[in-house]
């Protein structure tokens, strides 16, 4: 497993649909995953430090697991299949490990929250990783050319 930052959050030209950016500064390398407007809320309000008086649903989550004597280990984004990425939110409790299945953005959602790793398995990078585009990010032109190389129909996270 590799060891990802939350780099940010994008959005795709043509179709508007928000994209979460992964991203090793180690290997160099950057995950993009196409996620649903209510999950790039969640990650947004925490990276932009927004808080609400109630608890959120992610927030309500990670309650509840210390509540019941767990503790947030990381969160893994393990599989890859037909442009569906597969996650898992890391638990230890008693002693043991635990793996809870989640959609990957409900997972960083969380991730962002508890301050925890985000890991990626060697595979998924194989398969959707691309190379690093943080040359790109000052000008805006070729961050948009490099979102715009990336089909959705290859990568996209499906609900």
């Amino acid at each position: 497993m590799v060891e990802m930052q939350v780099y940010g959050l994008a959005v795709e030209n043509d179709t508007e649909t928000p994209v979460l950016v992964l991203k090793s500064e180690e290997l160099g390398v950057v995950l993009p995953i196409w996620i649903g407007a209510m999950e790039a809320m969640a990650i947004s309000m925490v990276l932009n430090e927004v808080s609400f008086p109630r608890p959120m649903t992610h927030d309500l989550l990670l309650s509840t697991i210390a509540t019941f004597g767990g503790e947030l280990v990381s969160v893994d984004i393990v599989d890859i299949e037909k442009g569906t990425f597969y996650a898992e939110i890391m638990v230890r409790k008693d002693g043991e490990l635990v793996a809870i299945d989640s959609r990957p953005s409900d997972a960083v959602a969380i991730a962002v929250r508890a301050d925890c790793p985000v890991r990626v398995s060697q595979k998924v990078l194989d398969v959707a990783g691309t190379r690093d585009i943080e040359e790109k990010v000052e000008e805006k032109s070729g961050w948009e050319d490099d979102l715009e190389g990336l089909s959705p129909d290859d990568f996209k996270y499906k609900m």
